[in-house]
């Protein structure tokens, strides 16, 4: 699919949204992130884990079963459509097609930052999509920096608002810092998170939006009892990259074209969150994930569900009615045909099967001292 896919003009996302600065930035974003190329240059490292064939697989197709446990729930795949959008008729729209989408096929679907319903309420309609998932899991979303502006019930008031079982709380530091409008102090934040996660009993996903979950942040949300983290890592979407598209004459273009690449790679991220977190930990791994070959060598890794954006933001576009759900669809097939060339009949088996890492994935993990002796 290309980068540059444009917008239908009946599909468009422009002059949709409310007046408002927020709403014009996040129309920005969605139009950006559809029509250019706003990847990481060096890739995820995925392919640098390499699953090994097993060409006696005593398996049938039909029996390979891809169901997991999520937020209390039982998905069909351990597939999420990450974060995106919200506050416009058109954005409105594409959540509940995406809503609608996961819920046919069984698997999680988060919306975007609500922050947009707190100023404008009348935009709340276009985040209430728990008709189209009706039993499905549905989370809410704010950015980790509004916890300095809202007390954590009026957070929790956003997500009963929409009837979500949990919410997404997204770190954003290196986009905050070249987009002009965004934030410059960060103390703090891990207290106030680790308030929310008590007050939603742990329901809480903690998750970076495509930089990357370091190792020494993994321990700051270890150490506040985080039990559910997306990873998020480079190599997909960057939202430094997306932001020097806005506005070519700000006076933050160049520091957002120097950091253009800013982050961690998703493989190594994914490995560093299963060595330090607790066992029981739920791993998310988003960040450029574009097939079920991608969500197979990530849940080996460690993870525990792939979560994909992007791929599903230009699926919307091209078509709006079927779209996501062919996408869905054939990341599961690809999901349980790499399941059935490694003889892994369920989740649990993938998670042990047999992988090597190679290439610049190797050295990052070398450099962490997490190689010398370990057997895959």
């Amino acid at each position: 699919m290309s980068d540059k896919m444009p917008l239908n003009t009946k599909n468009s996302l422009e002059n949709s949204l409310p007046d408002t600065l927020i709403a014009r930035r996040k129309d920005e974003h969605l139009k950006i992130a559809a029509e250019h190329d706003v990847s990481h240059s060096f890739g995820t490292l995925l392919n640098d884990i390499k699953l090994v064939h097993q060409a006696l697989p005593e398996l049938n197709s039909a029996e390979v079963d891809l169901s997991v446990e999520f937020f209390g729930k039982k998905l069909s795949a351990p597939l999420m459509i990450t974060s995106m959008t919200g506050g416009s008729e058109s954005a409105g729209k594409m959540n509940r097609s995406m809503a609608k989408a996961a819920n046919k096929l069984g698997i999680a679907f988060a919306v975007g930052s609500q922050r947009v319903m707190l100023n404008h309420p009348e935009t709340t309609s276009d985040f209430q999509v728990r008709r189209e998932i009706p039993d499905g899991v549905l989370l809410g979303n704010i950015g980790a920096v509004q916890l300095q502006e809202y007390s954590a019930e009026v957070i929790a008031g956003l997500v009963d608002t929409i009837d979500a079982d949990g919410l997404c709380i997204h770190l954003n530091a290196a986009q905050e810092l070249v987009q002009k409008e965004g934030h410059r102090d960060f103390r703090g934040l891990l207290d106030k998170i680790a308030r929310l996660v008590d007050r939603f009993e742990g329901k809480a996903l903690i998750k970076e939006t495509g930089a990357g979950l370091s190792p020494e942040t993994l321990r700051k949300l270890k150490s506040i009892g985080a039990h559910y983290v997306d990873v998020s890592g480079a190599g997909g979407t960057s939202w430094t990259k997306v932001e020097t598209y806005r506005d070519s004459n700000s006076e933050l273009f160049k520091l957002g074209e120097t950091l253009a690449d800013w982050g961690l790679p998703t493989a190594f991220c994914i490995i560093a969150a299963k060595k330090i977190l607790d066992d029981d930990a739920c791993i998310i791994a988003s960040g450029g994930i574009k097939s079920g070959l991608d969500a197979a060598r990530a849940i080996a890794a460690g993870s525990n569900i792939a979560g994909f954006a992007r791929q599903a933001l230009l699926s919307f576009i091209k078509d709006e009615d079927n779209g996501v759900a062919a996408l869905i669809e054939q990341t599961i097939k690809e999901l349980k045909t790499t399941m059935l060339l490694t003889d892994c009949k369920d989740i649990n088996a993938l998670k042990k099967a047999p992988r090597i890492y190679t290439g610049q994935l190797r050295h990052w993990l070398a450099d962490y001292g997490w190689l010398e002796g370990e057997k895959n």
